[in-house]
């Protein structure tokens, strides 16, 4: 078996007030665009209709455009898909819309309509269509945000039982800024909010959970076997006896969603780039945010094995005391010599 990064001794603990200034950065431009400028939500949760067409010959894109906005379709999004000749084209009419359920379908046909008319009805196929009403799109993103929460209450609840209260309220913390973070690389990247990036966050929340509870339960077995040594060393004997593990399963899944990424198209890759940042994320919440966490934890609510440990050293430091004292009193009553 390939081993690599065996009894390391890196002292991961110590520059964490670094660390969360850069990540409090990132959350903050993140959080400042948003309110700037809001998510860029896709038609699953706005409402609308999508098309995917394919023409005989390349057309030019302020071709397509101008006719729509001649056709009164305006703010159409239209990107190449794969091919030359392929193209999605994104468009939505919110009075038809907000009206009746249909009218995000019914933009389909006008939309062909133009083609048919600028382009001609043979120099193109339409290949899907797909339209979601507006109410739709509100329940998707309402159950969206549930199943983030639901999932942070199972993990406060699962940590609790299988360790300690103040382990799964490090880690749901943990995961609270891995959401932050990937919401804020989402806008930052202008990466469209869709059922697919939905997925792919869920999917990081469940990674960066996996990574930091296998750091958990390796600091577990080693407060078992040094109750009295400070949670500070055994977080960071506990981070460097998982690296190895760490870094093949992260490289691995990296490989992957770099391939994703790369040769993948269109429609899978806003997923390849929230996983791939979720690869970084989880990790470093698993380090510098879990571990910090649970040592102001410690120090708030410290544990039995750790309140008993300090009062036996200073019991241990009293009797010193005393007994260097009495020393020296005796010392001073002896006589002295001539």
């Amino acid at each position: 078996m390939l081993r690599i990064l065996h009894d390391t001794n890196y002292d991961f603990i110590r520059p964490w007030k670094i660390m969360a200034g850069a990540t409090l950065a990132l959350i903050v431009a993140g959080l400042v665009a948003l309110a700037m400028r809001g998510m860029n939500y896709s038609i699953d949760f706005t409402g609308g209709t999508l098309m995917q067409v394919e023409f005989k010959r390349a057309p030019n894109v302020a071709d397509i455009r101008g006719a729509l906005d001649q056709a009164g379709i305006h703010d159409a999004e239209i990107q190449q898909f794969g091919s030359p000749t392929e193209f999605t084209i994104r468009a939505q009419d919110k009075r038809e819309a907000n009206a009746q359920n249909a009218g995000a379908e019914s933009i389909s046909k006008q939309i062909e309509a133009v083609l048919d008319q600028r382009f001609g009805k043979d120099s193109y196929t339409t290949k899907r269509t797909e339209a979601v009403g507006p109410r739709v799109g509100e329940e998707l993103r309402r159950n969206a945000l549930y199943a983030i929460l639901a999932s942070f209450v199972l993990t406060l609840i699962y940590l609790a039982v299988r360790f300690q209260l103040r382990f799964g309220l490090a880690a749901v913390l943990a995961t609270a800024h891995d959401i932050l973070t990937t919401l804020a690389f989402i806008k930052l990247m202008h990466l469209e909010i869709s059922l697919t990036v939905i997925a792919a966050i869920l999917t990081v929340i469940g990674y960066s959970l996996n990574d930091t509870i296998i750091i958990f339960d390796r600091v577990r077995e080693n407060l078992k076997k040094q109750r009295k040594e400070p949670l500070y060393d055994v977080l960071n004997r506990s981070i460097n006896e998982t690296l190895p593990r760490s870094v093949l399963t992260h490289a691995t899944t990296l490989a992957a969603t770099l391939a994703l990424l790369i040769f993948a198209g269109e429609v899978i890759r806003p997923f390849a780039w929230v996983m791939a940042w979720g690869i970084f994320t989880g990790t470093f919440s698993s380090i510098y945010v879990a571990g910090p966490v649970l040592l102001w934890l410690e120090h708030v609510w410290p544990r039995k094995e750790a309140t008993a440990g300090r009062a036996a050293e200073r019991q241990a430091e009293r009797g010193a005391r005393a007994r260097s004292a009495a020393s020296s009193a005796a010392a001073s009553t002896l006589p002295s010599g001539r």
